[in-house]
């Protein structure tokens, strides 16, 4: 079985407020579709407990700010972006044998970036999953509709993104230099954050031993790929693609696509992810991965049935031309499976051999 799209509860109502917007668009991308996920609240009020404090804190660079234990395994890390000018969330689980140093797995969220319900923690079991591994997880709480992109330009609705570089530059020296890592790190993702952790191992060459993608679309550049993205960003997201990377003939596009430079990805171990948009097992009304009630149920299989086959026909797109560079990956393409939770904690379990090869760990 196979990983699927959450379309956020939110989306469900949103699905129909916007409903005009969003089938003009349909029209033209009806094979591939957009992550549907619901921006539904800001991050909760954070849990009572010790905060402490860095002294090196500065505006100035990176930085640990805040950091204190939810329970024995879980800290929460208020860290400062430079390059955002502001404090970002991040949670991590630590493993459960911390004698030796341990690898790291950065775990993204998909299009609300986990500032809403759509989140591993909330809907999968994947966080006990990997709580049974010598890994630390990292779940940065933040950028929602961003794409963890590098923008432009500010955008007056979602503010200023530079996540390329926290992801990236930022935030992995301060985790290494927490927790005593061995520097050796993954990347997994779903839907747009799918896309994501196919840009990231390429902005960084060397970063990211293994990666697994869920559900993403990797080609942004050609006009199917731009409206995937501007479905996303624009129709629920708010935000405006020309904040992003450009109107349509900026050269920014072509130069985070990660189809175009999938080259790039040579040496990394890669995991890519689909259903095809058919109803399968967690497409159950009332089940436990579906959303409630009849409204949440039709959006699951009509709206998620569509974002799914066009990310499987972008995965396609992206295995033969890994095929045509000699390129080796992991596919994993299910007859069945609409976009949403059910299948993509399968997908992750099913993607642990590969991410555990990249951390040299058993699987």
């Amino acid at each position: 079985m196979k990983r699927s799209i959450h379309v956020g509860a939110g989306l469900a109502a949103a699905a129909v407020a916007d409903s005009g917007r969003v089938r003009a668009r349909i029209k033209v991308v009806s094979r591939y579709g957009v992550h549907a996920l619901g921006v539904l609240a800001a991050v909760s009020a954070l849990a009572a407990g010790v905060i402490v404090a860095s002294p090196a804190a500065s505006a100035d660079s990176p930085s640990i700010t805040g950091s204190w234990a939810e329970d024995d395994r879980t800290v929460q890390l208020r860290v400062h972006s430079a390059a955002m000018g502001q404090d970002i969330m991040v949670k991590v689980l630590r493993p459960a044998d911390r004698s030796v140093p341990r690898p790291t797995l950065y775990l993204l969220n998909g299009g609300g970036g986990g500032q809403d319900s759509a989140t591993w923690q909330k809907n999968t079991d994947v966080l006990g999953f990997l709580a049974g591994k010598d890994v630390n997880v990292v779940q940065p709480v933040g950028g929602r509709w961003s794409y963890y992109a590098d923008w432009r330009s500010p955008d007056p609705k979602l503010g200023v993104y530079k996540w390329k570089t926290f992801l990236t530059e930022e935030l992995p020296p301060l985790i290494d230099a927490e927790f005593g890592t061995t520097g050796v790190n993954a990347i997994a993702g779903l839907s747009t954050s799918g896309t994501s952790v196919l840009q990231l191992p390429i902005a960084k060459p060397g970063l990211y031993r293994a990666v697994a993608a869920y559900s993403g679309c990797a080609q942004i550049s050609d006009p199917i790929g731009r409206e995937f993205v501007k479905l996303a960003v624009e129709s629920w997201g708010g935000g405006d693609t020309e904040n992003m990377y450009g109107p349509p003939d900026d050269p920014m596009w072509a130069a985070n696509d990660p189809y175009l430079h999938a080259d790039q990805l040579r040496g990394i171990r890669l995991f890519l992810s689909t259903g095809t948009g058919v109803p399968g097992m967690y497409d159950t009304y009332n089940g436990a991965y579906a959303q409630p009630g009849p409204r949440g149920y039709l959006n699951q299989l009509v709206l998620g049935g569509v974002i799914e086959a066009a990310v499987n026909w972008c995965t396609h797109n992206m295995r033969d031309r890994l095929n045509a560079l000699g390129i080796p990956a992991t596919y994993d393409f299910q007859p069945t499976g609409t976009h949403s939770w059910g299948y993509w904690q399968e997908a992750l379990k099913n993607s642990w051999p590969v991410l555990a090869d990249g951390l040299d760990l058993p699987h």
